[in-house]
C-alpha cells in the first residue's frame, strides 16, 4: 500500500481493511508462521474474515455495489465476491470462534486462499504495490487508515 495513493478511491479506508484482510487470507506461509505461531498485532483468521465484511457488508450483497467507491472496477469485484463466498462458507462451517488450524485444516480452504490470492494481487497491482510483501500488522493499518 505504498505506491498509488489509496485516498484517490472515494471509500479508500474501507479498500484499505479489505486488502488487508484479502493480503493475510492469500498467504499461507503469513498464516503459519503468524497466526497458528500466535504472533501478536495482526489479529487472526476471524479478525480477518471481519475486517473483510464488517463495513462493507460484503456478507450480504456483491461487491460490485461499490465499484467506483471501494473497488476501481468490476473484475475486482467479482475477484473479491468469490473470495468472500469462499472464505464465509468455510467460516460458517467451522464457526467464527473456531481455532487457526480449525480453518487450516478445512478441505475448501487451499481453494479459499487462491479465491483471496487472486483477489489481492488484482488490488494490489492496481494500487500501484507488490502483492508479494508481508502483510502489514492492524497497529500499522490503524495508523495509516487516520491520515488522509
Amino acid at each position: 500500500m505504498g505506491g498509488m495513493p489509496l485516498n484517490d478511491m472515494p471509500w479508500w479506508r474501507w479498500r484499505s481493511q479489505v486488502r488487508s484482510a484479502l493480503h493475510m487470507l492469500s498467504a499461507p506461509a503469513f498464516q503459519r508462521d503468524v497466526w497458528l505461531a500466535g504472533v501478536d498485532g495482526y489479529g487472526d483468521v476471524t479478525d480477518a474474515v471481519y475486517r473483510l465484511v464488517e463495513d462493507t457488508w460484503l456478507d450480504h450483497w456483491s461487491a460490485e455495489k461499490y465499484v467506483g467507491t471501494v473497488f476501481r472496477d468490476s473484475q475486482e469485484a467479482a475477484l473479491v465476491d468469490t473470495a468472500v463466498l469462499r472464505v464465509l462458507r468455510i467460516m460458517h462451517q467451522v464457526g467464527p470462534d473456531a481455532p487457526v488450524n480449525a480453518y487450516l485444516a478445512h478441505a475448501d480452504w487451499p481453494e479459499a486462499v487462491r479465491a483471496a490470492r487472486d483477489a489481492h494481487v488484482r488490488l494490489a497491482a492496481s494500487d500501484g504495490d507488490d502483492p508479494e510483501t508481508e502483510p502489514r500488522t492492524l497497529e500499522v493499518l490503524q495508523i495509516m487508515t487516520r491520515t488522509a
